[in-house]
């Protein structure tokens, strides 16, 4: 959506320069991810009449991600903003009696909730904080809200320094770190302090904090007589190292006792409150220490007695949990073999599909996602994908969809993309199913020969499916035939086939994706001396781990890998759970098993050329992995090279000049290797 102001003549002959130079090709560029919109978190009001739902887009002149509020009728009628301007305005909450809904904004400079009136468009700033609110929740009677915000704490220094003489210029003191999750991927150097829950009267007043333990507060949820606040949060002394177990607390508000409703191991969150106000549905799981954990649908009394699991039958995870009105069952979402679906379930377990094909909300790689929300009456409003187009707004009733918006029509009406085909092979190593995609140029010739790019989700444990991916859609229009599948240790196909790798990765995952390379080289218009791969995170584990079982590949590109296990579990940001989940072990306990999955094990086999790419602020696969890669490599004699992105963290697309560094790298060293014989017209 392009913000509503004035332009001054510089800045309308740029936009106009570079409307006109996007139009000159009918295939998609790299300057079209500036122009590419999305629709998240929509909002259906209590009566299913009016649909709130957050419109993004971004700035080409400060490479910033912005985002207003939309609103439009069920039936898809006046559609129309409801909020403007170079700002984020998010998360949309309707009132009980849909009269006023809350939303988060940063237009002043700071994020803070307004309180908006829906006849008048009257707005008022509830909460003015230096801190973000997030997860805001009316109480029962539309009087109060209840917010998280984090409160920061002082940690004194236990190092003492003398004071300095008068006009000295001395460096900054010294840092003193005792915790061990001291730096986090995304924030960088944590500052000390915890998630706390608020509350706030809707008719204005001080926010009263209501908690101020050291540990962080999930998202609350109020029950129905207004009296307690329900949430999650793991409050154990040990909690650095046991970081899942979580368990859900109730709090009162008249004299802040904290009663603990759960108490077994593992995490228990995402607490909500049937319409009689008698029980309490909750997700989870026994934590068992396996790579990939089901995450199960229990319900409860409301003071957490008599709990039972409801969702044992359904094997995929399952998230997103509302009561349905009449309070005998709860909608969800989840994923079956990587669609995304809107579901319905009963108390004793029976499960019902509603509709499927959400997400979108993912521009960069063709992850899996979505959201929705449903009113009483049973109307639905949800996150519309397509595998051409990004997200939009759909809306439904017993399946019964309608297409609300088309917020990139004005780019894709004269665009052409490549297609997307949904296959599924056997891996050759055990027969095991496959399922992945097949993108074929804009201007596809099932008679010529075509260069391939093997692309590889991270994760490990996630997956790909049938929605947008920019980068993907910026190869093909680059003239190669791309393939995206979903190795064993993907999600939403169950958990015996997440669980393949379980203490054992990289290992026949990689067979899996040799086998879909095979696949798609059947079909006969790929030619084989120009097969080509990369995957971040991940998919660079993998993609490191191919070019030393194979050389196969022409070019390769590593993005954000790990390439030492070792290494990577004392320095990234995920050293506890990575020690006890992905391996038996801690690294000096069991050193072979650490090097016999590493990536630089295999260094020796090498002969691919390999770029490595990684943000420089990443804490997740920290770059100090790739540069182990890079000067190995270098080593052996190898063509390489490094591209380093400043500021990145381990999410490298969060600036959109940022998705486009990382694709026109891996293009440009692709087409580096890459010969003219595949325009071989194979027919003659």
């Amino acid at each position: 959506m392009k913000p509503f102001k004035q332009l001054s003549l510089f800045s309308l002959l740029l936009f106009l320069s570079l409307s006109v130079n996007a139009q000159v090709s009918n295939k998609m560029e790299m300057l079209d991810i500036f122009n590419l919109e999305f629709v998240s978190d929509p909002q259906i009001s209590p009566d299913g009449q009016k649909v709130i739902y957050v419109r993004n887009f971004k700035d080409i002149m400060t490479d910033r991600g912005l985002s207003n509020l939309w609103i439009a009728n069920f039936d898809g009628t006046q559609n129309r903003p409801l909020t403007t301007g170079e700002q984020n305005d998010r998360s949309p909450r309707w009132s009980h009696d849909g009269s006023r809904i809350v939303y988060t904004s940063n237009k002043s400079g700071k994020s803070e909730i307004y309180l908006r009136w829906m006849d008048s468009g009257d707005e008022m700033v509830l909460v003015n904080s230096e801190k973000s609110p997030s997860s805001i929740t009316w109480s029962p009677d539309d009087k109060h809200l209840a917010f998280n915000m984090f409160v920061p704490k002082v940690k004194p220094s236990p190092i003492k320094m003398p004071a300095k003489p008068k006009g000295a210029t001395w460096n900054a003191p010294p840092k003193y770190v005792d915790d061990l999750g001291w730096r986090r991927d995304g924030v960088g150097e944590v500052t000390p302090g915890n998630q706390q829950l608020f509350t706030v009267p809707v008719s204005g007043g001080t926010p009263r904090q209501l908690t101020d333990g050291p540990f962080n507060h999930g998202n609350a949820v109020w029950a129905k007589d207004g009296k307690h606040l329900y949430f999650s949060a793991n409050m154990r002394d040990d909690r650095e190292f046991e970081g899942t177990d979580s368990d859900i607390y109730s709090l009162s508000l008249s004299d802040g006792t904290l009663t603990k409703l759960t108490d077994r191991y593992g995490p228990d969150r995402s607490p909500t409150i049937s319409p009689d106000g008698k029980k309490m549905a909750y997700l989870g799981f026994d934590d068992k220490y396996n790579g990939y954990q089901i995450s199960r649908l229990y319900v409860a009394n409301v003071d957490g007695s008599n709990s039972q699991l409801i969702s044992g039958k359904l094997d995929r995870d399952v998230n997103n949990i509302k009561w349905s009105a009449d309070g005998k069952g709860l909608y969800f979402q989840y994923i079956d073999k990587a669609h995304t679906k809107i579901a319905y379930m009963t108390l004793k377990g029976k499960v019902t599909d509603i509709t499927e094909g959400l997400g979108g909300v993912s521009l960069g790689r063709p992850y899996t996602s979505g959201a929705y929300s449903i009113a009483d009456n049973g109307n639905y409003a949800y996150t519309w994908a397509e595998t051409h187009e990004p997200s939009d707004l759909g809306v439904g009733n017993g399946g019964k969809n309608r297409r609300v918006t088309k917020v990139n029509e004005d780019l894709f009406d004269y665009k052409q993309l490549g297609k997307v085909e949904e296959i599924w092979y056997k891996s050759s190593v055990d027969g095991l199913d496959i399922n992945g995609w097949i993108v074929t140029p804009p201007d596809f010739d099932p008679g010529k020969k075509y260069p391939l790019i093997l692309e590889i989700h991270g994760g490990p444990f996630s997956s790909y499916g049938p929605v947008f991916s920019g980068e993907i859609q910026l190869m093909a229009a680059a003239g190669y035939v791309v393939l995206y599948t979903n190795p064993r240790g993907s999600t939403s196909y169950g958990f015996d086939f997440g669980n393949e790798i379980d203490k054992n990765y990289p290992s026949k995952d990689y067979d899996d994706l040799m086998s879909g390379v095979d696949e798609v080289i059947s079909r006969g218009y790929i030619d084989e001396s120009q097969l080509f791969v990369t995957g971040g995170s991940g998919g660079g584990v993998l993609t490191s781990w191919i070019v030393g079982k194979t050389d196969r590949f022409k070019a390769a590109v590593v993005a954000k890998p790990v390439i030492n296990w070792y290494s990577w579990a004392l320095y990234s940001d995920m050293s506890a759970f990575a020690t006890r989940y992905w391996f038996d072990k801690k690294p000096w306990e069991d050193p072979e098993k650490y090097m016999k999955h590493s990536p630089i094990s295999l260094i020796g086999n090498v002969t691919t050329p390999t770029m490595l790419l990684t943000g420089e602020a990443d804490l997740r696969t920290p770059i100090h992995e790739s540069e182990q890669y890079y000067t190995a490599l270098k080593l052996q004699g190898v063509e390489t090279a490094m591209v380093r992105i400043p500021g990145a963290y381990h999410g490298i697309a969060a600036r959109p000049s940022n998705l486009i560094a990382k694709v026109s790298s891996i293009l440009g060293w692709f087409d580096k290797y890459r010969t003219e014989s595949v325009s071989v017209d194979i027919r003659r």
